[in-house]
């Protein structure tokens, strides 16, 4: 599964970014401080700087996933995007 996460920066060279996972109520890292996190590490990666490829995905990865993106020097300078992943 890919998710992407499109990022128009203006000023800010290089944005933090980060992926979190929300599944009932509880909201868990996926891409922290440049990093896969927790049972993400051995099967996920990011591509193109911005988007998540979970592979082997299983019904327990059915969650919303929300990209944040930190940009300082923007005008905008913090924003987020939730992709609901629904795995049968």
């Amino acid at each position: 599964v890919e998710l992407s996460c499109i990022i128009k920066s203006i000023a800010t060279p290089d944005p933090r970014i980060e992926w979190k996972k929300i599944r009932n109520g509880e909201t868990s890292y996926v891409f922290f401080d440049n990093k896969m996190q927790g049972d993400f590490a051995t099967r996920a990666e990011i591509l193109s700087r911005t988007s998540l490829v979970i592979k082997n995905t299983t019904r327990m990865d059915t969650a919303t996933y929300r990209c944040e993106v930190a940009a300082p020097s923007d005008t905008k300078t913090i924003d987020e995007i939730n992709i609901q992943l629904t795995v049968q």
